[in-house]
């Protein structure tokens, strides 16, 4: 979504809704409300008992030209003689309710605050696919009891599943990783914990989902580039393997209410205005039950900045032909009545946009009366910031944090052990910097220091005047106190001044002078020294890792309003940490190795391109994709995988090295991998077990490793547990070609979990 640069005129819209709500004193809206206009029963849009499709027809022949414009942009028009009210389509659900969408707010009467769970890339670090989910479903939850008490709307633009493709993009902390496996998973589990209703119903919705920014949208602001004239020049390859492959599974896997398209164009071709991305693709080939909206303005730019068309009314013609339904911002209620009295375009096409949004609305149960006499209806503001919620925000943040470093056994302390405990660091005392991007008002905060000092006896020095660190003033003080401490716990890292939403990183280093704070604390520390990053994306610290004065290294992303007791949980080994990096973290030599705006995943030699992510990237690595240390040591043990895999031979697809995906022969083509895990600690620990694949070489680009399948699993001290994985050949082991096609590759498989390696052939 866009937080900046909106027009004048569309910041007064936002403005006169948010006005009109105040006037509606808090009560949800809704169409179709008979008991106030007896008349409506009469209309089959507002008949409960017909299906979908006959509802919305019936509406969609009574609106005019003028009022279907109306309703397909974000704040759409109300039409009184139908007795349908205004709607704000934007909300925003990312990792918890926020007011950042202007169609929710809060009000310290009323809904004075949400649960604020952590950043997604942390909660991505869990490798917990029922956790993505339960958190999607406490989250809508809160969502519709705020629509209940009128401060919400039924649509949330969330989750955010592109790939965090270079470490300097500010908007990474929102999404899952670099991996699109990951990121697909996540996205999936996400959007049906939000979507799906308790009684199984696949037709209704409990609130709308959007998956976003589709596609390849991950550069904000870098240098002279920013994201509204950004051209992003991707092959077929990488756009069908990485970009892809998590909106594509929002749609068939997670039945998502929404696409939204992304500011950016795609080899010369706004995505807005691209029909083979939307209506080919979206709509035709992936068969999306619910409508397309653009990122907020997308139009306005398509047409003032990336000069697409001489009129906005050509801008908004070729949008709406491409496929797209809704509008942020007001180009559709503007110009679509005079595109198509234009003949550029037909007014069909208007009521299939409309045809997609209202029918959306339908199902989330829009048109159906008062929502206290609906299925949620008893939802309200008893069951938002409730304590069950509030301790899964500091049970997700447990779950995702990284333990990255622990020299001998260092962590975790024993509080009868430290009579002092120096705290120190621009983010030690941290509130809101703990939640990120697209957070809302949540129900409280629990700070680092705060956590640390319900423990132990603490001392608090800051060391910087905020994460910028420009000055050396306060490290005196920061010395000292370390010197004195039986233990030294430094929270530091970034903050939203330094990655965010229109801000990319130049550098990929701790802020100013941090490295020098921390160096000089570890130096006079007489105890163990425990660095925590705060961060949304990956740090080099090579110095801290070579450092042993520096005996721990913790990423706790941006850990979401519980973040600080989760702190101490793992530090004071309440908690037993088993969070894995969900993206690699490269050295700094990295950024000079390949510009951000270059959009190539496969390395290219000839330019010097390493390559990106886990998948491609073969150089040094501070720490990897996928690492994270425990208390505990798990052994991993292979108990049955086949060694040959023969596929049916059918000589109409097959080639001397691949077979397509998609052939016939795929069907039913699975093998098991069963595991024996066991904790050799002396801790209850999760733990996270990925699975990796490293096809052979046949097809040109591939990756050279890639994964599976991950679970996560719980075992007491010296338990062991079996653990399955059906693999699916054609679509676990594929990979894609350079046309853009997925194959399997024949001949030998590697098969990686940990340190146990198996090889499987798969032959014709």
């Amino acid at each position: 979504m866009a937080s900046q640069n909106k027009p004048l005129l569309f910041i007064f819209v936002f403005l006169l809704f948010g006005s009109l709500s105040v006037l509606a004193q808090y009560s949800p809206s809704y169409a179709c409300d008979i008991d106030k206009n007896p008349s409506l029963k009469n209309y089959a849009f507002c008949n409960k008992s017909l299906d979908v499709k006959t509802r919305v027809d019936d509406l969609v022949k009574r609106m005019s030209l003028q009022e279907k414009a109306g309703s397909i942009v974000s704040v759409a028009d109300s039409i009184d003689r139908l007795g349908i009210p205004h709607y704000g389509w934007w909300s925003e659900a990312l990792h918890g309710v926020s007011d950042t969408g202007p169609a929710t707010w809060f009000n310290k009467t009323i809904v004075p605050g949400a649960t604020s769970y952590p950043v997604v890339i942390l909660t991505a670090a869990s490798f917990n696919v029922s956790l993505f989910n339960i958190l999607g479903k406490v989250v809508s939850n809160e969502a519709r009891a705020m629509y209940n008490t009128g401060v919400a709307g039924l649509t949330f633009w969330s989750p955010n599943v592109n790939i965090f493709r270079d470490p300097r993009w500010g908007r990474g902390q929102e999404t899952p990783g670099e991996d699109p496996l990951l990121s697909s998973i996540f996205g999936v589990a996400y959007v049906k914990g939000l979507q799906d209703r308790d009684d199984g119903d696949k037709d209704r919705l409990k609130i709308g989902a959007c998956c976003k920014h589709y596609t390849a949208y991950d550069l904000d602001n870098w240098t002279s580039v920013d994201r509204f004239h950004f051209n992003a020049i991707i092959t077929k390859q990488d756009l069908e393997d990485t970009y892809n492959p998590p909106f594509k599974s929002c749609v068939l896997d997670g039945n998502v209410a929404s696409i939204m398209c992304s500011f950016n164009q795609i080899n010369g071709i706004p995505t807005c205005g691209d029909k083979e991305l939307l209506e080919d693709t979206v709509r035709g080939e992936w068969k999306l039950n619910g409508y397309i909206s653009s990122d907020c303005d997308s139009l306005i730019i398509m047409f003032k900045d990336q000069r697409w068309a001489k009129t906005p009314e050509e801008v908004t013609a070729d949008a709406l032909i491409a496929g797209l339904d809704l509008n942020c911002g007001d180009s559709l209620k503007n110009f679509t009545e005079n595109a198509v009295k234009r003949g550029l375009v037909n007014e069909s096409v208007v009521d299939r946009a409309v045809t997609n949004n209202f029918a959306t609305l339908m199902r989330l149960g829009f048109f159906d009366g008062h929502p206290s006499k609906q299925m949620y209806g008893n939802l309200g503001k008893k069951d938002i910031c409730t304590k069950a919620n509030q301790e899964l925000a500091r049970e997700t943040a447990r779950q995702g944090i990284v333990l990255l470093k622990n020299n001998l056994g260092s962590l975790p302390l024993r509080p009868t052990n430290i009579k002092s405990l120096a705290v120190i660091g621009p983010n030690a005392n941290a509130t809101k910097a703990m939640i990120g991007n697209y957070a809302g008002i949540p129900c409280k905060y629990t700070s680092p220091l705060q956590a640390f000092s319900e423990s132990v006896q603490t001392v608090f020095e800051s060391g910087c005047e905020n994460v910028l660190c420009n000055v050396t003033s306060y490290f005196e003080k920061a010395r000292s106190i370390a010197a004195a401490a039986d233990a030294v716990v430094l929270v530091m890292g970034t903050d939203l001044s330094v990655e965010a939403e229109g801000l990319d990183r130049m550098d990929i280093v701790l802020p100013g002078q941090q490295n020098l704070l921390v160096s000089q604390v570890a130096y006079a520390a007489k105890g163990p020294v425990i660095l925590v990053i705060m961060s949304g994306g990956g740090m080099d610290v090579s110095f801290a890792k070579r450092n042993p004065k520096v005996t721990s290294i913790l990423w706790v992303g941006f850990p979401g309003q519980e973040g600080g007791a989760a702190m101490a949980d793992v530090i004071f080994g309440r908690y037993n940490p088993g969070g894995r990096l969900p993206m690699t973290w490269y050295p700094r030599s990295y950024l000079m190795s390949v510009p951000m705006d270059n959009m190539n995943m496969r390395p290219d030699p000839s330019t010097g391109h390493p390559g990106r992510s886990y998948r491609f990237y073969r150089g040094e690595t501070v720490y990897p994709f996928g690492y994270g240390l425990s208390y505990s040591l798990y052994v991993h043990r292979l108990i049955k995988a086949p060694k040959t895999v023969s596929i049916p031979l059918n000589n109409s697809s097959s080639t001397i090295d691949s077979i397509d995906a998609t052939d016939d022969v795929c069907n039913g083509l699975t093998f098991d991998v069963n595991m024996m895990v066991t904790n050799i600690g002396k801790m209850s620990g999760s733990h996270s077990i990925l699975l990796f694949s490293n096809p052979p070489p046949v097809i040109h680009n591939s990756p050279t490793k890639q994964l599976v399948d991950f679970k996560r699993i719980k075992l007491s001290p010296w338990e062991r547990t079996s653990v399955s994985f059906k693999i699916d050949v054609c679509k676990q082991l594929s990979v894609v070609d350079e046309d853009g096609k997925w194959k399997v590759p024949l001949g030998k498989h590697g098969l990686q979990i940990g340190d146990v390696e198996h090889s499987v052939s798969l032959k014709i």
